[in-house]
């Protein structure tokens, strides 16, 4: 974790997280370890057929082959471990369904040079396989996006973005990018999009058992943390302001439907516009924004910190599987003009 992001997490401590619990955290892997100890809400339906389905094969899931963890929600939408269900059944559905998917991601400044091939190649090997699949690659300098060898029914579309000046920028404003692209190119090529951190690398299946209309993922570092020590927008003057909320998702993977993402994309933009207009800016930027949005509008389906995890957590007994991990980062040096 480099300078700057120690700074950015212990300022986000001092807004709405003991003090002493946030700096242990940081520092103390045993903390972390008992963390992972504390238990997680239990799903209260006796059958996934009691679900809202997004899928008919949501009503093969086996909610209780993970009593270890949550597997369902208030809402009765899935959040989906390993062990839960049978990855052949999902891809046959979604195969019969036409079902194909737009990967979007941003490789803006050193972010191209260090992780895009790697991000791309990994995807390859594990995102969605055997369904058609389209890479819509953001970038600044798109002459240097590489080479990859591609399976057949996939491909790469890539698409030149200005470079701003503020990290925190291309963040937010990756938004109404993904809107715009939504609507000139994907709604007619794709049934689903999944937006993606490019700073990531595919170890495992990322398949179709993923695919929903409204699609967020569990925060690696909170989802054995009680909600008061959830991190928040609790700046009032912000449109991303929660005083409560469902669980704290993770904006480095979310997805759905083209229509679900174009709705949570354009609303998100808004919210980050009307606060700019007040010199106001949410906490953590477009995730402080997605995480408003996902209480207002319930996802109908969750994914587990399976599909975006971090190392530097430590073992946990309930990540049996990773499918996406954190790449390393140096914000130090990534992050500076």
């Amino acid at each position: 974790m480099g300078h700057i992001q120690r700074t950015k997490t212990l300022l986000k401590c001092l807004l709405g997280i003991p003090v002493t619990v946030c700096v242990l955290y940081l520092i103390s892997p045993s903390l972390r370890l008992l963390i992972g100890l504390l238990p997680m809400d239990k799903c209260s339906l006796e059958s996934a057929k009691m679900l809202s389905l997004d899928c008919s094969v949501d009503a093969t899931l086996d909610l209780w082959s993970r009593p270890d963890v949550q597997t369902c929600t208030s809402w009765n939408a899935p959040i989906i471990w390993e062990g839960m269900f049978d990855s052949d059944l999902y891809d046959q559905a979604h195969k019969m369904e036409g079902s194909s998917v737009a990967l979007t991601v941003f490789a803006v400044g050193r972010y191209l040079d260090v992780y895009l091939a790697t991000f791309l190649n990994s995807a390859e090997q594990h995102f969605m396989l055997g369904l058609p699949v389209t890479y819509y690659v953001f970038t600044d300098v798109p002459e240097k996006v590489p080479d990859i060898k591609l399976a057949p029914q996939r491909s790469i579309k890539v698409f030149k973005v200005e470079k701003n000046s503020r990290w925190q920028d291309i963040s937010m404003m990756r938004m109404k990018t993904i809107s715009d692209a939504i609507e000139s190119d994907i709604r007619h090529n794709c049934t689903h999009v999944f937006c993606f951190d490019v700073d990531q690398v595919f170890t495992g299946r990322f398949g179709s058992e993923a695919l929903g209309e409204s699609v967020a993922l569990l925060h690696a570092h909170y989802y054995h943390l009680p909600e008061m020590l959830f991190t928040y927008d609790r700046n009032p003057k912000s449109k991303a302001f929660m005083q409560s909320g469902d669980f704290y998702y993770h904006a480095a993977v979310f997805g759905g439907s083209w229509k679900s993402v174009k709705a949570l994309t354009e609303a998100c933009y808004q919210s980050i516009m009307e606060d700019k207009q007040i010199n106001v800016e949410a906490l953590w930027h477009d995730e402080s924004h997605l995480n408003k949005y996902m209480w207002l509008h319930k996802p109908s389906r969750v994914l587990s910190p399976e599909y975006c995890w971090d190392t530097s957590i430590g073992y946990r007994s309930d990540i049996r599987v990773n499918r996406l991990l954190w790449a390393p980062k140096n914000y130090d040096t990534l992050r500076t003009p």
